[in-house]
């Protein structure tokens, strides 16, 4: 067998070219992907007029959208006939799509919660288990940011399939109710103590201010007599629960130090 060494050298020349053209395109392509995403972002974003969860929605299919059109103009570079791998992709399918159920399925999940959108940009939502606030929803992929500022990622198809509590769905105020047992000579003196605290707690409503009151005796015994303090403020739903648990945390504070 005879081997054509001018035939090798400019199939290698050849191959050489189209692999730097291919590895410019690629750099190109991401570039462009970036840029078309960082336009769309910027487009939809103009008067506000479109829902941030759906503009990073649609951004991030910009992106990936791009890079698909530059995977293919990579293979016809180098003589691969898209028909032909279409056509065998085809032929392939059922094989990709059971290994890649999962993948789909969070991208099919994605398209719901953009449908439907259950929750927005901002919104205290607990999915999952997980508590947090939406940070974006891309192609596969929801982000929460949790109270202590730590990042959660939650793969689209478990937030579709679980029960989602939001708790900035509906506008208002929540509010706080806690009730707890005190000597009837100290009352006074805690529930000023409270009333400071929860006036210092920027979460607490200014306008409706917080009270505390004695709802009740609980024993009338001139020796131990024992009534009960209710205390009352208005806040954010989303912050409900920390300053009721603030509130008890501080009361048992004051009860351990009398």
């Amino acid at each position: 067998m005879t081997i054509n060494f001018d035939t090798l050298k400019a199939s290698l020349v050849l191959y050489g070219l189209n692999a730097i053209y291919a590895i410019l395109l690629l750099a190109v392509g991401w570039y462009l992907s970036g840029a078309m995403q960082r336009l769309v972002t910027r487009v939809l974003s103009v008067g506000h007029r479109v829902d941030p969860l759906v503009t990073l929605y649609i951004s991030s299919v910009t992106r990936y959208g791009v890079l698909a059109v530059v995977g293919i103009a990579v293979l016809q570079l180098f003589g691969i006939q898209t028909a032909s791998l279409v056509a065998v992709l085809g032929a392939t399918s059922l094989a990709i799509g059971l290994a890649l159920q999962g993948t789909l399925s969070n991208l099919a999940a994605g398209v719901m919660l953009l449908l439907f959108r259950p929750f927005h940009i901002g919104d205290n939502v607990e999915v999952g288990g997980k508590a947090g606030k939406v940070k974006s929803l891309s192609l596969f992929m929801t982000e929460l940011v949790a109270g202590d500022n730590t990042q959660i990622l939650l793969p689209n198809g478990q937030v579709w399939g679980a029960a989602i509590i939001n708790r900035s769905a509906y506008p208002g105020t929540g509010e706080v109710k806690v009730t707890f047992p005190v000597r009837a000579g100290a009352a006074n003196a805690l529930a000023d103590q409270i009333l400071k605290e929860l006036r210092d707690d920027p979460r607490v409503n200014e306008q409706a201010a917080p009270s505390v009151n004695v709802s009740k005796v609980i024993t009338a015994d001139p020796a131990a007599p024992v009534v009960e303090l209710t205390v009352s403020a208005k806040v954010q739903p989303a912050d409900a629960d920390a300053v009721k648990q603030r509130v008890l945390d501080h009361a048992s504070a004051l009860l351990a130090a009398a």
